[in-house]
């Protein structure tokens, strides 16, 4: 495929992202055509500044992973949508250069309340959920689709993931639900079973390592084992 026809794929593709999107800045055809031309399917392209879904459509189109950061509301107005007709088949502008025929998915994930604050410490105020999301990716790479409302967070790779914080077994005292006691231990294992691997975060462990380990439970200490990547 020659550079120019490229070129012309690509600038159809920015047309038709400037008619959709009356607020997404010009296309460079430059742009564009790095994510195309100069770089292998092996390579992954990001655009910071997404706009309508150019970027995102010809990395699609020609078989590329790529990020797109936007913060503006036509993330979900255009991006989506255009993403998904892209998905479905649409073999506008480089789409019937490459022959694509549609396939493919890609995730749409947001930002949630800051875990941390300026020092990098966790911040005073986190909520349950907001330092639980962050738990979970920091420990799975996934983002967290599940509603986090209990110390179970989840399970990936037969690795059962809990998280003792704020309470979440109804009781704030120190040497309650944030701590692993001989009864939290219980707690969970009679209403978060789990027949495999264990990791557990939570303030403190009162419980022996022989313990842990006949349990299956690798423990991790909050603050200290919960970190900025």
């Amino acid at each position: 495929m020659k550079a120019d026809q490229h070129g012309n794929s690509l600038a159809r593709d920015c047309h038709v992202a400037r008619t959709a999107c009356s607020t997404s800045r010009p296309c460079s055809n430059g742009r564009l055509f790095l994510s195309s031309q100069s770089s292998g399917t092996r390579h992954l392209v990001m655009d910071s500044f997404l706009g309508s879904g150019s970027t995102a459509a010809v990395a699609h189109k020609t078989g590329r992973n790529y990020i797109g950061i936007e913060q503006g509301e036509q993330a979900r107005t255009h991006c989506i949508p255009r993403l998904i007709t892209v998905i479905s088949g649409d073999k506008t502008g480089v789409g019937a250069e490459v022959g694509w025929g549609g396939g493919g998915g890609f995730r749409f994930c947001t930002l949630g309340e800051p875990a941390f604050d300026d020092h990098g410490r966790i911040s005073a105020d986190v909520k349950f959920a907001t330092l639980a999301a962050y738990v979970w990716h920091f420990e799975t790479s996934e983002p967290g689709h599940q509603t986090f409302d209990k110390p179970l967070l989840g399970i990936h790779n037969g690795t059962a993931y809990y998280l003792l914080y704020n309470g979440i077994l109804g009781d704030r005292r120190p040497a309650g639900g944030n701590v692993l006691t001989h009864a939290v231990l219980q707690a969970i294992n009679e209403i978060f079973p789990h027949d495999g691997p264990k990791v557990v975060y939570g303030e403190m462990s009162r419980i022996g390592a022989s313990r842990l380990t006949a349990e299956g439970i690798t423990f991790k200490q909050i603050p200290y084992d919960v970190k900025m990547r």
